[in-house]
């Protein structure tokens, strides 16, 4: 089959590039759209080939404009004209498969340019786009969905969410997200964020509320004041939100040299150099479904704090240190009981490990995602005899 993989914002790009290099492992013709690279950027395509069909002049305009409102409008206006007249013009496949829909109003219209040309697949990532925070970029989206012949999810709470929203449930197909491997990082990179003698906790990847930032921060001020406890905190990021009140809270608090910041659009590689570096990672989120930083840090040997919100809640309990979504005191004490003990680190960095290892890679997802594939195509020749 001939497969469009479509993400226009690059919203993960490790994701595509593992899943796109083994479906085409598997005998398809597979390319990948989405924007401009930038220099932030690790993917290198093989098998599958990559174009850069969106956001072509939103991408120019970002380096002048930057990353706030005024570039955001540019880009949404960007998108809402390659949506309406350019992008996929000419596209020939078989599948259009959409990773993400970044701007709900755009992307029926461009999903109403495809109707009739290829059999229209989605990943629903997470059930709620932008996980509630969406504003008009993602209002509609909901409606959208019943436009697909096939809806991947990742696990039951997904399938369950969109259940609950009057989805088919032959329409859904259950593909588990595999861990994922960063590109490693250099001599510079490792350099640059060196182990600590104290133990280190890392929050990384985009910043943004659901994440739960201000829980991590207010749990570790506690630890810090309360209990005396010797540890650092490392931030990595691009922040989506404000957070100089955290930054300024522990200096504010007399624990500045405990804080470690590195914000910003990062590569795979420095990520790679911040998870090496790490003794525990906390994913305080108040709401996922899946988690592509969570999935992409198992193979680094680190304990694992986390909420119980989505896939968190179903992990077998050695490999995560869990508390109840939302609750900074819960947090407290499952961070407390990790930093008290270099031994139950160690276990639960281990145990983290080998669950990691014990997941069906890509090679099943590709298997998978193409079952989902040969419905789509079923139910699209269907709708097109009708």
């Amino acid at each position: 089959m001939k497969i469009a993989m479509i993400d226009p914002s690059l919203f993960t790009p490790r994701y595509d590039d593992g899943l796109c290099e083994a479906v085409a492992a598997r005998g398809h013709d597979v390319t990948l759209l989405g924007r401009p690279m930038r220099p932030t950027d690790a993917i290198v395509p093989k098998r599958y080939s990559y174009q850069p069909r969106f956001f072509r002049l939103g991408e120019r305009l970002r380096r002048v404009l930057g990353d706030g409102k005024l570039g955001q409008v540019a880009k949404a206006a960007d998108y809402a004209l390659d949506a309406r007249l350019g992008s996929l013009r000419g596209l020939q496949a078989d599948i259009a498969h959409f990773q993400w829909l970044p701007f709900a109003k755009a992307d029926g219209w461009l999903l109403r340019r495809l109707v009739g040309k290829a059999a229209l697949v989605h990943t629903v990532h997470n059930a709620q786009p932008f996980h509630g925070d969406t504003g008009a970029q993602g209002r509609g989206y909901g409606a959208l969905l019943r436009q697909f012949d096939a809806l991947i999810v990742h696990g039951e709470p997904t399938r369950d969410a969109l259940l609950a929203q009057g989805i088919e449930p032959d329409l859904i197909h259950i593909v588990p997200h595999p861990p994922m491997r960063l590109r490693e990082a250099g001599a510079e990179d490792r350099a640059a964020v060196p182990k600590s003698d104290r133990p280190r906790i890392l929050f990384f990847g985009t910043i943004r509320p659901y994440k739960g930032l201000d829980l991590l921060v207010q749990a570790c001020l506690t630890l810090w004041r309360e209990d005396g406890l010797d540890f650092e905190l490392a931030i990595a990021g691009k922040p989506f939100m404000p957070v100089d009140a955290f930054t300024s809270a522990i200096h504010g608090g007399g624990f500045g040299d405990k804080l470690v910041t590195d914000l910003g659009f990062l590569t795979e590689h420095r990520l790679d150099a911040h998870l090496r570096a790490a003794d525990i990672i906390a994913f305080p989120y108040r709401a996922i479904d899946s988690s592509g930083a969570f999935l992409s840090a198992l193979r680094y040997g680190a304990a694992m704090v986390t909420s119980d919100a989505g896939m968190f809640g179903e992990l077998p309990e050695d490999v995560a240190s869990r508390f109840p979504a939302g609750n900074a005191e819960a947090l407290t004490v499952a961070l407390r009981q990790l930093l008290l003990d270099k031994k139950r680190r160690k276990q639960a960095g281990a145990a983290a490990l080998a669950h990691g290892e014990a997941m069906a890679g890509w090679d099943k997802a590709a298997e998978q995602t193409e079952q989902a594939y040969v419905a789509a195509r079923a139910r699209f020749e269907a709708r097109r005899a009708a």
